[in-house]
């Protein structure tokens, strides 16, 4: 098989795919994307666009039910899943098409096909139309994660639904179950709820979203019970096995070692990503991984490979769209043009869309402990802002943790009405180096979520 030398091969199409294949050939250097289903990866197909289309859905449905507490009349409550599931598909491929036609406007050459090494500067691509060997330089790998797959008891006797089967439902399931109290799950879970599902959350662990400081966590657990969701905390899953009666049975095992078997009509499996990186042939390449299956990468996003790449969820770390873009702002900047930048020391904000939103950027306060860092704990109840008094969504807290030396703002969560917005804003005050008196003393438009920012920082003095 004849070999067609490029200067850039990219393998995958995730948020960083496009831009960097753009920046490249337009410096100059003849690159190939190869994508072996969707141009987009998990954001546009599986990830962020459809599951935040069906979310906006699930709420007007939510707010719908509400109205007559804002004093509008309405009739009974339907939801519709074949109109929601065609809304989410028409915005997925309205972004797909709108992807696919940046990349080819800026000359790119996109092939379809599996890709695989045969060797550090060789990938062999597979496809229907034939197989291509493609040689380069320089290989950047960007195949993303997939939903995993635990070793349940019975999983396969049932079907089990993932976090992108679930999306094309066309109907409201009767009794959902989800196994995993991490993003995937709070967000499912809430969203069929208002959808119109009984829903049953299993978490393992005590507390749902792990990760986050105790007091966060809690009260996502206190506002989802109040949407009607029941969670089991702290429980381990035994076995899954079809149900008498149909649909699926999930056994458990409480802390004080007492089981109890949930009934249900479908069953989430909601426990972790793994990466799409078995399919590479990455032993060929001698790229090293993780036990997980992650490409290890350096601050500069190289492997221990010279001249082989890895960005966005198919490497260790946040596997958030924002983080795969920041990706290639590094590697534009140091394979085009010249520079030195790292992954170092970066800013990590995220936000989970469950109603309210929670958001975070910076330190959590049990990280800030643990460090020992010398902070103060600004806190505020969001029914203390009045906008959300206003719109009937006085539910959450926003804390802000300040370096009590300098008066900077180190860290930032928020539970609250459109949560994702203000802890952007304090992350731009956070990179602007501006002092917790100076957002205390700011004046902010009344009333905006914005000026709880002025009461929040008042208790600090």
């Amino acid at each position: 098989m004849a070999s067609v030398a490029y200067d850039a091969v990219i393998i995958g199409s995730g948020q960083a795919a496009g831009p960097l294949a753009t920046s490249l050939e337009r410096a100059g250097r003849r690159t190939v994307l190869v994508e072996a289903v969707h141009i987009g990866g998990t954001c546009i197909n599986e990830g962020c666009t459809p599951t935040k289309t069906m979310i906006a859905s699930a709420r007007v449905a939510y707010l719908a039910r509400r109205a007559a507490g804002y004093g509008v009349v309405t009739g009974p409550i339907g939801v519709d899943m074949t109109v929601v599931r065609k809304r989410k598909r028409d915005i997925v491929d309205d972004f797909r098409d709108g992807s696919t036609q940046a990349i080819l406007d800026g000359n790119v050459e996109i092939l379809s096909g599996e890709a695989s090494f045969t060797a550090p500067d060789h990938v062999l691509v597979r496809s229907p139309d034939g197989d291509r060997e493609l040689t380069a330089p320089l290989v950047v790998i960007n195949v993303g994660a997939r939903p995993a797959r635990p070793p349940i008891p019975g999983l396969d006797s049932v079907a089990a639904l993932d976090s992108t089967s679930i999306m094309e439902l066309d109907h409201v399931p009767e009794h959902l179950i989800a196994v995993g109290g991490g993003y995937i799950g709070v967000e499912f879970g809430q969203m069929f709820r208002r959808f119109g599902s009984r829903v049953t959350v299993i978490q393992r662990g005590p507390r749902l979203l792990p990760r986050e400081d105790a007091d966060v966590a809690d009260a996502i657990a206190s506002v989802l019970a109040e949407d009607g969701l029941e969670l089991l905390l702290d429980v381990e899953v035994l076995s899954v096995a079809p149900a008498p009666g149909g649909g699926v049975g999930v056994t458990v095992r409480r802390a004080d070692g007492s089981t109890r078997t949930c009934h249900g009509s479908d069953l989430l499996v909601a426990i972790g990503r793994t990466p799409n990186t078995d399919r590479l042939n990455l032993g060929a390449a001698g790229v090293r991984t993780d036990e997980r299956g992650f490409i290890v990468v350096d601050d500069r996003l190289q492997t221990n490979v010279a001249g082989i790449y890895c960005v966005g969820d198919a490497k260790p770390g946040p596997a958030f769209t924002h983080i795969s873009y920041d990706d290639f702002r590094v590697l534009r900047t140091n394979l085009v043009e010249g520079g030195s930048a790292t992954i170092a020391g970066r800013l990590v904000p995220y936000c989970v869309f469950m109603d309210p939103q929670l958001a975070s950027v910076g330190l959590t306060e049990s990280a800030a402990r643990a460090e020992g860092r010398n902070v103060r704990v600004a806190r505020l109840d969001m029914s203390r802002v009045a906008r959300t008094r206003e719109t009937a969504e006085p539910r959450g807290f926003m804390k802000a943790l300040v370096d009590a030396d300098t008066g900077l703002v180190v860290g930032f969560t928020i539970l609250g009405l459109e949560g994702g917005e203000l802890m952007s804003a304090m992350e731009i005050a956070m990179l602007g180096g501006l002092r917790y008196t100076q957002l205390r003393d700011a004046i902010f438009a009344h009333p905006t979520l914005m000026e709880g920012f002025n009461n929040l920082f008042s208790s600090l003095g």
